[in-house]
């Protein structure tokens, strides 16, 4: 590691400031063994980069005209080091080390160099220096002052980096110093308080990580409310508290994160890195995208073997059990997705959703965490939800996938003015984000629902409009359970949201199955359904005009005395027009598609 020479250094400075010569030649920074070397290392918050001082300033510092050397050395950046190496040579330190000077940025092989080796570096220092610039008390803040530190949850701001996590932890001595560069406490006295402000146990800031380390999804949490100026620092920050090494690839955004858990995968077999949560309606990877998933995760510990098979007792057969000492806690990560054994318990509602059972905690008495997957083509994606569990888990060897899955926005054109002309009314939509006969979807928004009822008859469905897997689909349920209770039009419209929700996937691959035969120019989709105890039957027809993205989809009732079998299931024509017409068949018309055009035949 480069490191400042704090005597070299500081006598550089007096010359200056006295107006006298400098040796150019003298050097104030000078590689050393960070493991045979007593050296402080400085920790702080960085300030906007013009107020920094690099590498290179710190080298060519002598060189330089007057009045850009002067420039420099008013920065706060520069006054940092100042101080620091003051505080250095008053505790008998020859050797200072400061991020901002000491690692030429310059050369990426040594930034990766230097990230990769942080950690260490700090957790080697005899004593590190914690500078909280914002803190002007001459004691350390005991209590919450959000008026004074309102950029954190009313704690100083050194407390919401990303990067001082680590520096907080690894060394085993830090000393904090406020505005002033006067010493407000150190790391041991002070934990009570620091375990209030980090949530890190009064444990691991006294003793460190070493032969102590929490589970994976634990650290994270120590993460979760941190911020870093660029994303991929939420990943690369987090390295050496997860032991793990990789390379640096600035301006890879959150797949940062992606590699991190992919790193700690191949090194580890703890589970609570699955045990993450976000409010998200959407299936996707089995990775979480940040820290801030984690940050429910703050009591997480893993349970070990015994403790987990004598839980599983309760619902699994023994002789299940007994076939699963060598598979449990085993995976691998493939092209396909991460190979794993975990057990499963299937939902009653859907075929595809599942929950699974790692075996962690979120607390001493709490039973193993479960999370929510569903099933897409053989493989296993995260799902914010499964309801209706039925039956003991078994146990299968599964792939989770942990690459992204494809996103995009879907456009409705609705028709739904053949049934206005059968009596029935649009009663409620929710969420109500249709824009007349017109509802956009996006990832964070991808369902809305119609329902429908027809005053004189009392008879009610509810049509389903989503986006799942990257996929549109289309849904209509006449349930009447929830009628009969009687329900507000609002609120029913929420039962039926949630109802289609959970069983989102399942509507999105019956869709895409009707879909997967058709070749030609034009896809047209039809669902016929009866409405209970009536001889009337609601024909849903869809369209997609692939030149831009369009689903047009049409409603439709007639009515059927004689009580003729419909399957309930997507039914697809195939349409070819010369290419550039879409058709679809509706009831006993034509409907032909030119453009945005529609006429009937």
């Amino acid at each position: 590691m480069r490191l400042i020479k704090v005597e070299a250094f500081l006598k550089r400075e007096r010359l200056m400031k006295e107006g006298k010569p400098v040796n150019h030649r003298k050097n104030v920074l000078e590689f050393d063994d960070d493991e045979a070397t007593k050296y402080a290392i400085l920790s702080h918050r960085w300030m906007k980069r013009q107020v920094e001082v690099d590498y290179s300033e710190m080298v060519k510092l002598a060189k330089m005209a007057v009045t850009q050397r002067d420039e420099i050395r008013q920065r706060e950046g520069y006054q940092k080091i100042l101080q620091s190496c003051k505080q250095a040579q008053t505790d008998g330190y020859e050797w200072l080390w400061v991020d901002t000077c000491c690692i030429d940025k310059r050369s990426s092989a040594e930034l990766s160099e230097a990230i990769n080796s942080m950690y260490r570096w700090y957790e080697n220092a005899e004593v590190c220096y914690a500078y909280l610039h914002d803190v002007s008390a001459s004691s350390f803040p005991t209590a919450r002052d959000e008026e004074r530190y309102p950029k954190f949850k009313g704690w100083p701001e050194w407390f919401s980096r990303g990067w001082t996590l680590q520096e907080l932890i690894a060394p085993s001595n830090v000393q904090f110093l406020n505005k002033d560069w006067q010493s407000i406490g150190y790391k041991r006295t002070l934990a009570p308080t620091l375990r209030s402000i980090t949530g890190i146990p009064e444990h691991i800031l006294v003793h460190g990580l070493r032969g102590n380390r929490p589970c994976v999804a634990q650290i994270m949490s120590w993460a979760a409310y941190r911020t870093t100026t660029r994303v991929e620092d939420r990943a690369y920050s987090l390295m050496g508290l997860l032991d793990v090494n990789m390379p640096m690839l600035y301006g890879e955004g959150k797949k940062a994160f992606h590699r991190l858990q992919l790193e700690i995968i191949r090194a580890s077999n703890d589970q609570s890195i699955f045990a993450w949560y976000k409010d998200t309606m959407q299936p996707g990877s089995i990775l979480a995208d940040g820290p801030s998933d984690f940050q429910s995760c703050g009591r997480m510990e893993l349970m070990d073997h015994g403790e987990f098979i004598q839980f599983l007792k309760k619902e699994v057969p023994k002789d299940e059990l007994d076939s699963i000492e060598d598979r449990l806690g085993t995976f691998s990560i493939t092209n396909r997705g991460i190979q794993i054994w975990l057990f499963l318990r299937p939902s009653r509602d859907s075929h595809t959703l599942f929950e699974a059972w790692l075996p962690c905690r979120r607390g001493r008495w709490d039973p193993p965490v479960t999370i929510a997957l569903t099933l897409l083509e053989s493989n296993y994606y995260r799902y914010p939800f499964a309801q209706m569990l039925e039956g003991p888990p078994q146990f299968h060897q599964v792939y989770l996938r942990y690459q992204d899955l494809p996103h995009r926005n879907t456009t409705f054109e609705i028709d739904d003015s053949a049934l206005t002309e059968n009596g029935f009314t649009c009663c409620d939509a929710y969420p109500k984000t249709f824009i007349r006969d017109t509802l956009m979807l996006s990832n964070t928004g991808p369902l809305c629902i119609k329902v429908y009822s027809d005053s004189s008859t009392k008879h009610h469905f509810v049509v389903g409009l989503g986006q799942c897997f990257g996929r549109d689909w289309i849904h209509v349920s006449s349930d009447t359970f929830y009628t009969t209770l009687q329900l507000l039009w609002e609120d029913y419209a929420k039962f039926g949201y949630f109802q289609m929700l959970v069983r989102a996937p399942e509507h999105a691959q019956a869709m895409n199955k009707a879909r997967s035969g058709s070749e030609c120019y034009g896809r047209v989709c039809i669902m016929q359904i009866r409405l209970p105890q009536t001889t009337s039957i609601l024909q849903t027809s869809s369209v997609m005009w692939k030149c831009s993205g369009v689903c047009g989809v049409k409603l439709d009732i007639f009515h059927d005395p004689g009580f003729g079998d419909v399957s309930g299931e997507w039914t697809v024509f195939d349409v070819d027009v010369s290419g550039f017409l879409f058709a679809r068949l509706i009831g006993t018309d034509l409907i032909v598609y030119l453009g945005n055009r529609r006429s009937r035949l």
